[in-house]
């Protein structure tokens, strides 16, 4: 007795880096390394630096009573150089950065502009699901975070989504105090120092 059996394999459209497309079976190694790879664009620069010009609130998810994490210092720098009200998201403090920390977005008394997200990539459509239902508009996943699916969920959702950068370092960079490595060097100018 003969059974013939049918493999259905699907193929799927994958995006190349060159802006060219093709064909592929979606199970393929190719596939899947074309799909871990980063095709997803955020805003410009120019973009960003309207996001942060237009918005007066800044949420951070994920914020951090311990001075050694990096949320504790873009929270420190938003405080002592902005004119952002900042909101600190954390279910197990009880305050941060002497301001009182809210369990979650939904507990925030305003809807930000901006949520400023400090989670692990995989949390990130969590997150989105959270913004979206408090009605905020612009999510910013900070340097060295990267979803690319939950890049294209969060627009699919209606937001504008800014990933893998630092809201300090790019506030700092546009308003002219940013050094090389980070740093807020209090002097605005195009010159280097000659030493």
């Amino acid at each position: 007795m003969s059974v013939d059996a049918t493999i259905v394999t699907s193929d799927e459209t994958v995006q190349l880096a060159n802006g060219l497309s093709c064909e592929l079976p979606a199970d393929s190694p190719l596939a899947r390394l074309l799909r871990s790879q980063r095709t997803w664009v955020g805003p410009d620069a120019k973009q960003r630096l309207r996001i942060l010009r237009e918005a007066t609130s800044i949420a951070i998810v994920g914020a951090s009573p311990n001075p050694a994490r990096s949320s504790y210092f873009v929270g420190t720098y938003l405080q002592q150089s902005s004119d952002y009200r900042v909101y600190f998201v954390n279910p197990n403090a009880d305050t941060i950065l002497g301001e009182k920390a809210y369990p979650d977005l939904a507990s925030l008394p305003e809807v930000p502009d901006i949520v400023d997200v400090f989670r692990r990539g995989s949390d990130i459509p969590s997150v989105i699901d959270d913004i979206v239902a408090i009605g905020a508009k612009t999510i910013w996943v900070q340097l060295g975070i990267w979803n690319q699916d939950a890049a294209e969920y969060g627009e699919s959702r209606g937001l504008t989504v800014v990933m893998d950068r630092c809201v300090k370092i790019e506030h700092a960079r546009f308003n002219g105090g940013l050094h090389l490595l980070g740093f807020d060097t209090g002097q605005i100018t195009a010159r280097k120092t000659i030493r």
